[in-house]
């Protein structure tokens, strides 16, 4: 008779409480500066203020949306949906990596416009507004990176926050040299800057939240070390059928068919496995099928590992 046993005793925290504090704070203090910064965009003539208020914008939206997506990973499981809402944030990651690549289209589309047509800028005041934009985003940065801990949802924010960062420094470059030499060329072209900075603070995102959706090994994380480790274990003969993906920011999940000798414990053996599991490589999320060797026809599965005879 196979045995099939489950063990859930993962202990999964993000810091969540912290983590919504600190996405509740930055969402505040970005749209309050969003008003600010497109009534500067405008009065100003500046493509790099309003570039960086689209980012702005994307910011609170996206803010909004991680905010929304905390809220829906802590409602509880059900019958239907048994790990509950916790890939909300991964989709909230997702959207907010695409949305970074719609702003940065958005840059580059109006600074060519521009760079056909340089139009006047009030560089004092482009600079005034920057360097309020600066401080926010400086302030902003610094809570999320001390409470996002593994969550790919607040490191979604806190890349959105960075891009920004940069785009405040990048509109104080072009506002001092404007300021400087009067060189009107200097606001499409540090846009056009800020546009490639917002698309390269996408990849990562977009990467890791589509390998988490496509239920990838996760990061860090060697199958083939995992699978060898496993078979090694005493009284284990093979072990086929391996997955390990990650169901949502550090909450890595495993399950594998394992076959032990016919004479072993496959309780005692499954105990094992968990143990080293856990203690190797931080997977506390286990399923584990655990049968003698014969009871079932070995597997053609690609990922099986034979215990090593010596």
């Amino acid at each position: 008779m196979g045995h099939d046993h489950s063990h859930a005793g993962h202990a999964h925290s993000h810091g969540a409480g912290a983590g919504k504090r600190a996405l509740t704070f930055v969402f505040m203090l970005t749209t309050a500066f969003l008003v600010l910064e497109v009534a500067g965009g405008f009065l100003t003539g500046s493509l790099a203020l309003l570039a960086d208020a689209g980012h702005m914008a994307s910011d609170a939206v996206s803010l909004g949306l991680a905010l929304f997506a905390v809220w829906l990973a802590e409602r509880p499981a059900t019958p239907k949906r048994s790990f509950g809402y916790k890939r909300a944030e991964i989709l909230a990651a997702l959207a907010n990596g695409v949305t970074l690549v719609a702003v940065s289209v958005w840059i580059f589309v109006e600074a060519f416009r521009r760079l056909q047509d340089p139009e006047p800028i009030l560089g004092g005041w482009m600079m005034a507004v920057a360097v309020v934009g600066l401080v926010v985003n400086v302030a902003g940065a610094f809570v999320l990176s001390r409470s996002g801990g593994e969550s790919l949802n607040v490191e979604g924010a806190l890349r959105h926050v960075l891009a920004d960062l940069l785009g405040s420094v990048g509109v104080i470059v072009a506002a001092g040299i404007i300021l400087l030499t009067g060189w009107r060329y200097a606001d499409p072209l540090v846009s056009a800057v800020i546009g490639a900075l917002v698309l390269a603070s996408s990849w990562k995102l977009l990467r890791d939240s589509t390998n988490i959706l496509l239920e990838a090994t996760p990061k860090g994380v060697d199958a083939e070390q995992v699978g060898r480790r496993m078979a090694s274990t005493p009284g284990v003969e093979e072990v086929h059928d391996l997955h390990i993906w990650t169901i949502t920011s550090g909450f890595p999940a495993l399950a594998a068919h394992v076959l032990v000798g016919r004479d072993e414990n496959c309780h005692a053996r499954r105990r094992d496995l968990e143990a080293v599991l856990a203690r190797d490589f931080g997977i506390e999320h286990t399923t584990l099928q655990v049968d003698h060797a014969g009871d079932h026809h070995a597997s053609l599965q690609a990922l099986r590992f034979p215990a090593r005879k010596d």
